[in-house]
């Protein structure tokens, strides 16, 4: 059974900088297969892309609104995508989750969701 599992929310000061970790584990196949991305979902919204990286790592696409502060990456021998967030907002506090696509799933499609972690950051 494939899982993700994130890890490194918490409790911030706005300004400062978070790293969120996903790891992937159950896989039938490489993880280095697959794409990854991170959404998030803050109270009373709907869940909006943040960030995604292409199986090869040699691609990556962010919302407007995490460009230049947000930075995805992963490590395909540790089965673990990545979020470093620097200049952390009020406005980017939310629940933030890690989603992974297999490499048929097209149309900006996830196969595979893991069960958020809090980012919550303080003025």
């Amino acid at each position: 059974q494939v899982q993700l599992v994130e890890s490194g929310g918490g409790l911030v000061q706005a300004g400062g900088s978070l790293r969120l970790s996903c790891a992937a584990s159950g896989l039938p196949f490489s993880f280095r297969f697959l794409n990854m991305g991170w959404f998030r979902r803050a109270p009373g919204k709907e869940r909006e892309f943040v960030a995604r990286i292409t199986w090869s790592g040699s691609n990556t696409d962010y919302a407007d609104s995490v460009k230049g502060r947000f930075t995805i990456s992963r490590d395909n021998a540790e089965n673990t995508a990545f979020l470093q967030m620097d200049s952390l907002q009020a406005e980017d506090a939310a629940v933030y989750y890690c989603a992974a696509a297999k490499p048929a799933t097209q149309g900006g499609k996830y196969d595979y969701w893991g069960q958020g972690t809090q980012v919550t950051v303080s003025s």
